[in-house]
């Protein structure tokens, strides 16, 4: 099987993934599973297996679907069964379930395939949930990881994050929020889910919270971004020596706000 963009950025750091990249607000995996019409969740893109594990302490059956081993491996180790393969062309073998769900991974599926076979497994009554973290990186931290290239529009950033997705941030300095630059990425899900007229008219779910971190947590993060884990290890070092001045300057911690958006939209009867 020839390796995704996902198995290029993240193969090989399961751990340091799963160890750095934060969980999901409580009150979004409550109100996926309240809106449920049963526990069976697939969770397309499961990698260590963060958010499955959430769903699981929720009282719900996960699959997991990801096209990297090594990621499988890590999420089968806590008790997550995984399936190797890209959604759009994984087998789904007659099984269906209640829910379909991504977390901050649906951006790696096509988004007119996914939506398709999303409402193919899905039970008439069952969510598709794809959901994102969106944050704000502070310029500075972005200028000294080499995040923020001068002259990129918020645009240009955005359209960046479909291939290659890093904590958004804003390259001209121009203070926004992490919503408003992922928006056209959600525009994008809503409208492909729109397209298949299988399912309700998508609604958006926003969770705000903040969380803060210190300089060895935020350095243990930004490896697992898809920029700089395709770093020579020589240039990571030096890019997160910066990072880390940058975080003492600061004070040794910073606050960072999140916005952890979810698109849904529940399966109907039609087709």
């Amino acid at each position: 099987m020839s390796s995704s963009p996902s198995e290029a950025y993240f193969g090989g750091g399961a751990a340091l993934y799963n160890r750095s990249r934060p969980e999901y607000p409580d009150a979004l995996i409550e109100r996926i599973t309240s809106a449920l019409p049963g526990r069976d969740v697939l969770d397309v893109g499961c990698g260590s297996g963060i958010e499955a594990r959430q769903f699981r302490a929720a009282g719900c059956t996960v699959l997991g679907v990801d096209p990297d081993a090594q990621m499988a491996e890590h999420a089968r180790s806590g008790g997550v069964p995984v399936e190797i393969g890209k959604f759009e062309s994984w087998d789904p073998a007659g099984r269906t379930f209640d829910a379909v769900v991504a977390g901050t991974a649906w951006h790696w599926v096509d988004p007119s395939a996914g939506a398709a076979l999303a409402a193919r497994v899905l039970r008439p009554g069952g969510l598709l949930a794809p959901f994102h973290h969106a944050s704000l990186t502070p310029p500075k931290l972005a200028e000294a990881a080499g995040m923020a290239l001068p002259g990129w529009s918020t645009r240009s950033a955005t359209a960046y994050q479909r291939v290659a997705p890093v904590s958004v941030f804003a390259p001209d300095g121009r203070r926004t929020s992490p919503f408003e630059l992922y928006q056209p990425l959600f525009d994008a899900m809503a409208d492909a889910i729109r397209r298949t007229g299988r399912f309700t008219e998508p609604e958006l779910w926003r969770f705000d919270w903040e969380q803060t971190y210190t300089r060895d947590e935020w350095l243990a993060y930004l490896p697992t971004q898809g920029v700089l884990a395709k770093l020579a290890p020589e240039e990571l070092a030096r890019r997160l020596e910066a990072v880390g001045a940058e975080i003492d300057r600061m004070g040794g911690s910073f606050s960072l706000p999140y916005a952890t958006v979810a698109v849904t939209a529940v399966r109907t009867d039609a087709g």
